[in-house]
């Protein structure tokens, strides 16, 4: 299968706007065949949607998973561009995550999507306005787990990533306790715990279980069900290290 059957119709909302203008650009360098008409072309797996000009400012269309796909791409072109460099540990970290996520084929059309992306310069604010007004609070809480995930590929989060990632969690619209929950996840310190699970050091018993209760049910995989079941993995992921978070206060404290 070439480029030109992989990349457009299980896209919805991202073939529009910033995201939609980064791809064009992108695909310029890689799609032969596009001016001739290239048929069937999909990123995922699929049915085409019908895209509509106008909606209201309180529904979102649901996103499917060439929209977090993409989504994923631009924003982790970011990341991995914060510190100056494109480290290949990274780099081989994007290109095992699609692999695992979409098989061997479709990761290896999404890299070659990411080399043009990377060769661009983005605006974050835009990108991430556009992310924040159609993609669902769950689902860009899994983008943020994946982008600290590149970023700790390397061995180490550099202030240069962080402060990349926390500037896009702003635009995306996540709240510091979200943010701070989600960083804790890839740092080893004593305090992670109450970090992930959001509460402050010496919180009480009840305070702990609550709060475990109410982080179990925002990082449920099920959350992010409909991105499809190649998104399930990282959400579980997300889902075991607050399970683990608990786990530990619950040894530490003894209840």
């Amino acid at each position: 299968m070439s480029v030109s059957k992989w990349i457009g119709g299980a896209l919805g909302w991202s073939f529009g706007g910033p995201i939609g203008a980064i791809i064009g650009v992108a695909l310029g360098s890689i799609v032969d065949a596009m001016a001739n008409g290239a048929g069937d072309i999909l990123i995922g797996e699929g049915k085409k949607q019908k895209r509509t000009t106008h909606r209201s400012r309180t529904q979102r269309p649901q996103t499917q998973s060439g929209d977090f796909e993409v989504s994923l791409l631009v924003l982790a072109s970011i990341v991995i561009k914060a510190d100056g460099k494109q480290d290949q540990r990274e780099l081989d970290y994007v290109r095992e995550q699609f692999s695992s996520m979409y098989g061997k084929e479709r990761a290896n059309h999404a890299f070659k999507l990411f080399k043009g992306i990377s060769k661009q310069k983005i605006s974050k604010r835009q990108v991430c306005l556009q992310i924040k007004q159609m993609m669902d609070h769950p689902s860009r809480l899994q983008l943020m787990h994946f982008l600290f995930g590149i970023a700790k590929a390397d061995g180490i989060v550099t202030k240069d990533e962080e402060r990349e990632i926390q500037i896009m969690a702003g635009y995306l619209g996540i709240n510091a306790r979200d943010y701070e929950s989600i960083k804790a996840m890839f740092y080893n310190s004593s305090d992670n715990a109450y970090t992930v699970l959001e509460v402050e050091k010496g919180a009480s018993v009840d305070k702990i279980k609550r709060a475990y209760r109410k982080m179990a049910k925002k990082y449920h995989p099920d959350r992010v069900i409909h991105l499809g079941k190649e998104h399930q993995k990282g959400a579980e992921e997300k889902f075991r290290q607050v399970q683990e978070a608990y786990e530990h206060l619950q040894k530490e404290l003894r209840f």
